[in-house]
């Protein structure tokens, strides 16, 4: 696959927010313009897709996929937005891909960047495509008034900067409810990464929530494992040592997966209960993975703070060490 990486940002450029999933009801006022101020001292405009302040998202009664759809090709043909950024997650960005026009989307190469349920849309657009997209913060993850200090540096590094990144892990994290209180803040001191598996190894990453990736079977929206491919994932509260485990499996099952030379795994939220002994034990005990470094513990998935992670560009694993880059 010819890959397509897109352009840098810089002062005075455009971003767009969307909403692949859900919505702005979700997320409350304060949030938005606080993102959007964080965004704005970065030298960036803060614009909204046509239909991503709709009100009606709830559970099941979310603004129709052809509508979300819309929004991303909005974003793309517009020549004034340098970058597509989506506001939050949901369940069902999955929807909207055969709305989408690739052709298009490939003729007209920006940054898109989210994470969770987006990992459908980030990765379907890299498999149709070859753009390199960025699994990173939504407009809502820069709406945290504490714990936002890494998130940022990483994202600026990455959609500004260099776009190369020895990642260090963060001091400190959480998994609170921050937008009830953002006042008071539980804070973990962060151990560090979890080495399950050392070695070395070097690919093209593929991958975000495990989950939201395996929908992806089976279908023309599902990137190759190309060969020296990275894989990395993470999952949700609700997706315990077993349920991670046998989606892992599945994945184990696809003929390509021969071309995984590593395996990057994100920290897990506490309600999951998913220990590093858990962990270890599924490494050892799932035969594809013997030989594969495996690193886990790393900052993204769904606590905080986040990794901006070029999906489709380079990782380097070097025994405990982790390096990002976009080519």
């Amino acid at each position: 696959m010819q890959k397509i990486i897109p352009e840098k940002l810089k002062a005075g450029d455009e971003v767009m927010i969307v909403a692949p999933s859900r919505g702005v009801k979700l997320i409350g006022r304060d949030v938005r313009e606080l993102a959007e101020q964080r965004l704005g001292k970065l030298g960036l405009k803060v614009r909204y897709a046509s239909n991503a302040t709709e009100e009606n998202f709830d559970m099941l009664a979310t603004t129709s996929a052809e509508k979300r759809a819309a929004d991303i090709m909005e974003a793309f043909l517009d020549e004034r937005v340098k970058a597509v950024m989506t506001i939050i997650g949901g369940f069902n960005t999955n929807q909207i891909l055969p709305y989408l026009d690739y052709e298009t989307i490939k003729k007209n190469p920006k940054i898109l960047c989210g994470f969770s349920d987006i990992t459908a849309l980030l990765d379907a657009v890299y498999a149709k495509t070859g753009l390199v997209t960025f699994m990173g913060p939504h407009l809502s993850s820069l709406g945290m008034l504490k714990g936002c200090d890494y998130t940022l540096a990483h994202f600026e590094k990455m959609l500004m900067q260099s776009g190369e990144d020895e990642v260090e892990p963060s001091a400190e994290w959480s998994d609170d409810l921050w937008f009830l209180n953002q006042e008071e803040r539980n804070f973990i001191r962060n151990e560090g990464y979890w080495v399950l598996n050392p070695g070395k190894a070097e690919g093209t990453i593929i991958g975000g929530n495990l989950g939201t990736f395996n929908l992806l079977l089976g279908t023309e929206y599902r990137p190759a494992f190309e060969k020296d491919t990275i894989l990395f994932a993470e999952d949700t509260a609700g997706s315990d040592i077993c349920d991670f485990m046998r989606n892992l499996t599945a994945l184990t099952y696809q003929p390509d997966f021969k071309n995984v030379r590593g395996i990057v795994i994100g920290r897990f939220q506490k309600d999951s209960k998913v220990s590093r002994e858990q962990l270890a034990y599924m490494v050892k005990n799932l035969a594809p993975l013997a030989g594969l470094p495996v690193l886990a513990n790393v900052d993204f998935g769904h606590s905080t703070p986040l990794l901006t992670i070029p999906v489709g560009g380079r990782a380097v694993m070097d025994d405990g060490r982790l390096m990002l880059g976009v080519k």
